[in-house]
């Protein structure tokens, strides 16, 4: 049986991540705000290949600018190739972007910002040990526990590397969401942006991911057990293993 998920599956998953992720883009840079915040929610699958973005009205009341402005935003995604549009009845908005699987020879995305990824993986390891003792914290709705487990289950399930990548940062920023902390959430997504682009630059190691499994594992545990000090304990040594690998393939 095939582990794609249906559009409609697609959609709910990504109105539960989206209305979490994406934030207000006011300002001189609306335009550009837009464009990076919507472009990194679909690099990192919270809106993930063959899914539909929000209606118009609904995105451009969320992110807090003009349809006009969200119009001219959606339009660059498609010259970029990320999403189409068709319109009419049952038309909108979907994202054509596919995970690449990640390589070892190098990306362009990491050209002269050596210093600024490295600085991440250290602010990493602030953010999201603390946002996983946050979650754990909360007594968390079924609907919050369902979003996390299902989100776990997704990276098992994963067909290839590059829809595994896709579905670690998901898992990732599930756990944000499920905070209630819209700051905490923005820090996670910037850190998992950068962490994506650095991982897409190095092989894929079977041993890390069966590591990393068993972490996610652990750290869903106790974020669902409602333990905070072990939830903060697990995701600080994943974090530590992952900037252990980075700094020495990447050096």
């Amino acid at each position: 049986m095939s582990t794609v998920p249906e559009p409609a599956e697609n959609r709910r998953k990504a109105d539960g991540l989206g209305h979490a992720v994406l934030r207000a883009a006011r300002g001189h840079h609306a335009f550009e705000g837009c464009v990076e915040q919507l472009a990194t929610a679909i690099r990192l699958g919270v809106f993930p290949h063959g899914s539909t973005l929000p209606p118009e009205r609904e995105l451009a009341e969320r992110m807090g600018v003009s349809r006009s402005t969200l119009r001219e935003a959606i339009a660059a995604l498609r010259t970029a190739g990320m999403v189409r549009t068709t319109r009419g009845r049952g038309g909108g908005t979907a994202v054509d972007y596919r995970p690449e699987a990640p390589s070892a020879g190098g990306s362009p995305a990491l050209s002269g910002r050596r210093e600024e990824l490295l600085d991440s993986l250290v602010f990493r390891r602030i953010v999201e040990p603390g946002a996983c003792a946050l979650a754990a914290s909360r007594t968390l709705s079924a609907t919050e526990r369902m979003l996390i487990t299902t989100s776990l289950a997704e990276v098992d399930q994963a067909e290839d590397a590059g829809a595994h990548r896709q579905a670690d940062s998901r898992l990732h920023l599930a756990i944000a969401s499920v905070t209630g902390s819209p700051k905490t959430v923005a820090a996670v997504t910037e850190v998992q942006a950068g962490l994506h682009d650095m991982l897409q630059a190095i092989p894929v190691l079977e041993v890390n991911i069966e590591h990393s499994t068993r972490q996610h594992r652990a750290i869903v545990d106790a974020v669902l057990a409602g333990e905070p000090a072990r939830a903060r304990r697990a995701m600080e040594q994943h974090c530590d293993d992952t900037a252990a690998l980075l700094r020495g393939l990447l050096g």
